[in-house]
């Protein structure tokens, strides 16, 4: 099989990854093939074990067209999630089910400069516990914090590779397999707008909230990245005369007073100043920064008011960032997603109520507001979607042929 016909079913893998299922015309109109071509494609894929049939679509008059899907147990996906001291892993398979649960490792990226040799180490354990044949994994997508540089492969933030290597090299070498990244805000971004409540709306803002505060933009239904791809640094907007450092060294950034470690930080200080709140029983100085951040959201949602009060400072002065977004780029909604949307609809009203005093309502009035409906699992589905959108190509959609295809190929 030459290139360009791997290419050829790689694209048409790809469109059925994102939309589901697709008859034979939406495949040669999604992908701007002959209908002649496109059946062939799909006929060929289906007697490879890549696709099976799904019945038959909805038709207005006539007989209904044969759908198809692409087969779960023969394309799988590594999707690892990073952040600054917590890394994710999973194996999903071309529903985007997580085939045998997320596992987490400590890895932290600060101050690390063995944190890629150590992350090489933990995806091949992985890869080897996970019991699936190397033959169907199509490849590993990686999510991570950080200015990413795609096209190079490199983080200029995390994760130094020896001299002459990128992430990306480094790893396809270690593990034998490809390897894409890209930074976590997009990623989420992305997930989001594949499959959860930025679908549909091709111009969407989608707010990472976590141990930062990050952006993944959607415009005219593209991810937006940026003349040199570092756009979307919303922790980073000056916002405030707080004359506090944020982790970039500059002062008064949106990070500084609305991340996930700020309220975890504020809730410490509030019950060492004797603030009445049931976090003073639960122990939340002794736990983790994960941990305490999800025990916040608990109680939150039980109706601690010291809590409920600090997500709201929060959540007011996440909106007033967004309130600058929306001036610039007049985006249909806003999407609140990453860790942080476990705290689910307390963020609405402050973020809403910041948006009402610091926008034009003209300009505000047909923008909404959501949380997301994947919540922390976006990042994985965004890393499995980057592999996916690179399917087509050639060396990529090798890996989904089977042992005996591909002596068969090397023997022609």
């Amino acid at each position: 099989m030459n290139s360009k016909l791997y290419m050829q079913k790689g694209e048409i893998i790809r469109h059925l990854y994102f939309e589901g299922t697709l008859s034979c015309l939406e495949a040669s109109l999604l992908s701007g093939k002959s209908l002649p071509n496109a059946t062939r494609l799909i006929n060929e894929l289906l007697d490879e074990g890549i696709l099976v049939e799904t019945g038959f679509a909805h038709s207005t008059g006539g007989r209904r067209p044969q759908t198809y899907s692409l087969a779960p147990d023969n394309l799988h996906v590594i999707s690892v999630a990073m952040d600054q001291y917590v890394t994710r892993l999973t194996l999903m398979d071309a529903q985007n089910k997580f085939l045998n649960g997320t596992h987490e490792i400590q890895l932290t990226l600060p101050a690390n400069p063995a944190a890629i040799t150590e992350l090489a180490d933990h995806l091949a354990h992985f890869i080897k516990s996970c019991g699936t044949p190397r033959d169907k994994i199509v490849g590993i997508g990686i999510g991570m914090p950080g200015f990413i540089d795609v096209s190079k492969g490199l983080n200029h933030s995390f994760l130094p590779t020896p001299p002459g290597e990128s992430i990306v090299s480094f790893l396809e070498k270690k593990l034998d397999m490809p390897v894409f990244i890209d930074n976590d805000s997009s990623l989420i971004a992305l997930a989001e707008f594949k499959f959860g409540a930025a679908k549909g709306y091709p111009n969407s803002m989608v707010v990472n909230i976590g141990w930062g505060v990050g952006l993944g933009m959607i415009l005219n239904g593209e991810m937006y990245r940026g003349n040199n791809g570092f756009a979307g640094e919303f922790s980073h907007i000056p916002i405030f005369t707080n004359n506090k450092m944020c982790s970039c060294g500059k002062v008064g950034c949106l990070e500084t007073e609305t991340s996930l470690m700020v309220m975890v930080n504020k809730a410490k200080e509030g019950i060492s100043s004797g603030r009445s709140t049931s976090l003073s029983l639960i122990g939340i100085e002794k736990m983790t920064l994960r941990e305490a951040a999800y025990a916040l959201f608990a109680e939150a949602s039980k109706g601690d008011r010291f809590v409920v009060e600090l997500l709201g400072e929060i959540g007011y002065n996440i909106g007033r960032g967004i309130a600058i977004l929306i001036h610039i780029l007049n985006p249909s909604n806003i999407i609140l997603s990453g860790r942080g949307s476990a705290a689910g609809r307390l963020w609405l009203a402050p973020v809403q109520k910041a948006i009402n005093e610091h926008c034009i309502p003209r300009i505000a009035e047909k923008s909404t507001v959501d949380v997301s409906t994947i919540g922390n699992e976006a990042e994985l589905i965004g890393a499995a979607s980057l592999v996916m959108e690179n399917v087509k190509d050639n060396m990529i959609y090798k890996t989904l042929r089977t042992k005996k295809l591909k002596k068969k190929e090397f023997a022609a």
